[in-house]
């Protein structure tokens, strides 16, 4: 597989798995020569049976795919795993979108999409960006092995839910029989507000996903990501820290001004590629 790698012309080759997966550990980092790199989280939030309001200080605007581009390029291109295709991803028709959220008491908030270069130029003081990956039509999930009483009580809040979607209950899907997911990709933004505004564009996704008939809606940030706190998700169905482990396979580097990944210290963020979610 490496050798194929570097025929494709690949810098580094990397493997993901529980990290308490012992024996696959020590087989990458004791005799394949791979390093311990991240420790990312995949966080889980389940798809109620009721739409989530959104905070009405918000407002969120859908970026076309060529200002998306542009304001991945400009903002987020020295972070790790950004892919520099991104503009293939972005119009790739698994992607359902790209949502900027700014506070309508910001100047350009009441404003209409005016295009990344006039948003660049004058920044809000607190923004947040995301994309929504359409998983559903590639792959479908299920989980098996759980108690009656547990799929009992699953459907129960489900059909409360449904019958009186005012009490906002926090329903569980039905995740004992095959269902699709929506993945939140390219989170991002700045500004002390910045985890809030994510916070509603992850409420926007999880409606979506609701009308997508959906199970659940996932994101993986690295496990410091400073907008973590904003990413709604139940722990029973995360993963708190997934592990990474990476090797340097090329001799020259492509981009001199990241330099080896494999020795650089830890970085807040990570651009997960939905493709290989």
């Amino acid at each position: 597989m490496e050798r194929w790698f570097r025929e494709m012309g690949a810098e580094y080759a990397y493997m993901a798995t529980d990290k308490e997966n012992i024996a696959s550990v020590r087989l990458f980092t004791e005799r394949c020569g791979y390093f311990k790199f991240r420790t990312p989280s995949i966080l889980v939030h389940p798809v109620f049976a009721h739409r989530l309001p959104l905070p009405r200080r918000a407002a969120i605007l859908r970026v076309p795919p060529r200002d998306a581009e542009s304001l991945y390029r400009r903002r987020f291109a020295a972070t790790e795993f950004f892919p520099r295709d991104v503009d293939a991803i972005l119009s790739n028709p698994l992607s359902l979108g790209t949502f900027l959220a700014v506070f309508k008491s910001d100047s350009s908030a009441a404003n209409p999409w005016l295009g990344v270069d006039s948003f660049l130029a004058d920044p809000p003081g607190s923004w947040a960006v995301l994309s929504v990956w359409n998983c559903k039509e590639v792959f479908r999930l299920e989980v098996r092995g759980a108690p009656t009483w547990r799929r009992g009580l699953a459907r129960t809040t489900r059909a409360v839910d449904r019958a009186f979607p005012w009490l906002r209950i926090p329903s569980v899907p039905d995740l004992f029989r095959p269902f699709g997911l929506y993945f939140l990709y390219g989170v991002g933004g700045e500004g002390r507000g910045a985890a809030a505004l994510v916070s509603a564009l992850c409420r926007h996704a999880h409606n979506m996903a609701r009308d997508g008939e959906c199970g659940v809606v996932a994101a993986e940030v690295a496990a410091c990501e400073p907008l973590r706190e904003g990413i709604p998700h139940w722990g029973r169905l995360s993963c708190a820290e997934d592990l990474w482990c990476m090797k340097r396979i090329a001799d020259e580097y492509s981009e001199g001004t990241v330099g080896d990944w494999t020795k650089k210290p830890p970085g807040p963020s990570i651009f997960v590629d939905p493709r290989e979610f």
